[in-house]
């Protein structure tokens, strides 16, 4: 580990790296990513283009660092998964705290609804179908028919919904993610009861 020095000079240079990586995607929201350049988050930050640097040569670089970070938890989350028994209690944990790895990353997908382009030429898109497609194979039973299968990607798609599409719907998003929830957890627990044969 080294002295405390170390880990507190650590911990402040990952701080810069965040506060870059936050500034930079509120300017790519606030005025889209095409417009936005590295001159401009470093002056927003305060910083110099040298420092800002440092960290990242280009904004590319920035906003596929941001996608890594947030898709972190769901890498975490397909990797304990694949250790659990296949139960429904498993799924129903999947379920959950798959939803609040998405609140976190909401700017990020906000960002990337309305920035599809970029996102498919930096393959941020097929990056994230490749988590997409982890966690549906630890849901779906290998002996699940067709209609269960879909009721499990479903239940990631409800989750996914929830973050955009019903925003019209019921604006606290509170009871917004509660009734996401509770449908994404009844489709898992539907296929799952089917394939065990209740």
């Amino acid at each position: 580990m080294g002295g405390t020095m170390d880990g507190t000079k650590q911990r402040r240079r990952g701080d810069t790296r965040q506060r870059i990586q936050d500034v930079a995607l509120g300017l790519f929201a606030e005025q889209g990513y095409e417009k936005t350049s590295l001159r401009e988050i470093a002056e927003r930050l305060d910083v110099t283009k040298a420092a800002l640097y440092y960290h990242f040569k280009t904004k590319e670089e920035i906003l596929v660092s941001i996608f890594e970070d947030l898709s972190r938890p769901i890498e975490e989350l397909i990797e304990w998964g694949r250790r659990q028994p296949h139960s429904l209690e498993t799924k129903q944990e999947i379920i959950r705290r798959y939803s609040a790895a998405l609140m976190e990353a909401a700017p990020l997908f906000r960002f990337m609804q309305e920035n599809q382009a970029t996102i498919r030429e930096l393959r941020i898109g097929d990056m994230f179908k490749t988590k997409m497609l982890g966690l549906r194979d630890i849901l779906i039973d290998p002996d699940a028919d067709l209609v269960d299968q879909v009721r499990c990607v479903s239940a990631l798609f409800t989750l996914h919904a929830g973050m955009h599409v019903l925003q019209e719907v019921e604006s606290d998003p509170g009871k917004r993610r509660e009734a996401v929830l509770e449908v994404a957890i009844d489709l898992i627990t539907q296929a799952h009861r089917r394939s065990a044969g209740d």
